[in-house]
């Protein structure tokens, strides 16, 4: 028996349409720069071909087309380049590439940008939350969806498939904020060259990279200033780069408080490189300290006054705080903190509870200032709250 032949391409205005030996229909166009797309299904009538082209034609009249092959480009080689292209600091970035080596490129590094779906990063988010912590899949996520976002920015896929509603949200738990003796019992318990560190973490609010590249010519020993200019962040791999602070707004100077004066002139006299540029703080055998070897000192000193598990960044968090609760405005944490961003200041405006037992005392005297109230005990002791009563 003959087999059926193929039938011949159907002239149209727009594309074309032709019939298979199966008796299925495909259609193919050309696009605007006359490249050659054929339908990625076929079509069980001549007449779902032609209005599958319809639709096409249409799309390209309002300029809505989107090219069918542009998503057909490997996961991992779109990532890859996507970290390269950002730009970010050497933390970063080495964030960045960690997150996709154990998170993310597992999953995804074998598929191209316009197979991953939606229905995809819900599974892969349950499954990671099931094998790590809520606050790195929540970084993780966060990674994901800015890539695929770039990817729909360059036209390579029509939608972001990453529609979690807050599954980039972190809820980190409160930091614990250090009362002011607290902070000089560590200073004393870490030892007398790394007493001012200390002093600098809370006091400065200063962070551990902006520390360890502070130098003698940043330190005005007249006005009691430090001059901001430059940071080192450690790696995982022990490297220290060395670079501009955080963000554009770490470029700052900072005035010391008054208790400081002494601490500052003692440090940099004892401790600190006698070179015109040399470090203020080194280690015990005269080079950049190490975060490791820090580390280790520092956790011996918070066991050593009773507070386990307390980060030396949270000295920076108790600093900001007591700003707060001194009266800082917003701005003026933005600015000693090196922050560009309202929010991020935002989260140092926060009412611990002392602040809290203050308010409600000065609430007190202001209503009882203006009613001209006096409290009394109250009758039979019912609930222990005071009763106030006209004097």
């Amino acid at each position: 028996m003959p087999r059926k032949k193929t039938t011949k391409p159907t002239r149209r205005r727009f594309g074309a349409v032709r019939q298979y030996r199966s008796g299925r229909w495909t259609a193919s166009y050309h696009d605007l720069s006359g490249k050659l797309h054929r339908a990625k299904e076929t079509f069980e009538t001549k007449t779902d071909a032609s209005l599958w082209l319809t639709q096409v034609e249409a799309d390209l009249t309002r300029g809505d087309w989107f090219d069918p092959d542009a998503g057909a480009v490997n996961f991992e080689k779109y990532a890859m380049r996507w970290v390269n292209e950002r730009g970010v600091m050497a933390t970063t970035d080495e964030l960045y590439r960690r997150l996709l080596r154990l998170h993310i490129l597992p999953t995804f590094g074998r598929w191209n940008l316009d197979q991953i779906n939606a229905p995809m990063v819900r599974s892969w988010r349950t499954e990671r939350l099931g094998a790590t912590g809520a606050t790195t899949v929540a970084k993780s996520y966060r990674l994901l969806k800015a890539i695929m976002e770039t990817a729909v920015t360059d036209e390579a896929i029509r939608r972001n498939p990453c529609r979690i509603e807050g599954a980039g949200k972190e809820v980190a738990e409160e930091r614990p904020v250090a009362t002011v003796d607290e902070v000089f019992a560590l200073a004393e318990a870490i030892g007398i060259r790394w007493r001012f560190m200390v002093f600098l973490g809370a006091f400065a609010t200063l962070r551990p990279e902006e520390l360890a590249e502070l130098r003698r010519s940043s330190v005005n020993l007249t006005k009691d200033t430090l001059k901001i200019r430059l940071a080192s962040p450690e790696l995982s791999t022990g490297k220290r780069v060395t670079g501009p602070p955080k963000t554009a707004a770490g470029k700052r100077t900072i005035t010391l408080p008054a208790f400081l004066h002494t601490e500052l002139r003692q440090h940099m006299a004892w401790f600190a490189e006698q070179e015109p540029d040399g470090l203020v703080f080194v280690g015990e055998k005269g080079k950049p300290f190490r975060r490791s070897t820090f580390g280790r000192k520092w956790r011996k000193a918070c066991a050593k006054v009773g507070m386990p598990g307390f980060r030396f960044y949270d000295l920076r968090h108790t600093g900001n705080t007591l700003l707060a609760e001194s009266g800082a405005s917003t701005k003026d944490l933005m600015v000693r903190m090196g922050h560009s961003s309202y929010r991020a200041a935002m989260i140092y405006q926060h009412s611990t509870a002392k602040r809290q037992r203050e308010l409600a005392e000065k609430l007190d005297t202001h209503v009882r200032a203006e009613r001209q109230d006096t409290p009394e005990e109250p009758e039979n002791g019912a609930s222990g709250a005071l009763v106030v009563r006209p004097a």
